[in-house]
């Protein structure tokens, strides 16, 4: 793979590198476009970890109410992760990573 080295002054547009940008589509953005569109990526995200959550409980083998025992989390707590209400953060979520790539030295761990 060719590497091109590019120098931009950002004080001059011109030097910026041309791209495939429509400019006009790009300017006839508005703020309310935006907002519709980071709405759009809020609730894939949201969609994308209750399917991951799902996966990973289904992948162990386990009902939501076995699950939510085995990892120490209200009932509630997994269905809305399942459900796409909440998502599962901070070691939650690394529980969760752990949980998916090595099943059973998190489960022996657990006990």
């Amino acid at each position: 793979m060719k590497t091109a080295r590019v120098r931009v002054d950002l004080s001059r547009p011109a030097s910026l590198p041309k791209g495939r940008v429509d400019r006009s589509k790009l300017d006839a953005t508005t703020e309310a476009d935006l907002a519709v569109q980071q709405a759009q990526d809020d609730a894939e995200a949201m969609r994308d970890a209750a399917r991951f959550v799902r996966r990973v409980r289904r992948r162990l083998g386990l009902t939501q109410q076995e699950f939510a025992r085995r990892i120490d989390v209200p009932l509630d707590t997994i269905r809305n992760w399942e459900q796409g209400k909440r998502h599962p953060t901070g070691a939650a979520r690394s529980l969760l990573k752990v949980l998916d790539r090595m099943p059973k030295a998190a489960l022996s761990a657990l006990n």
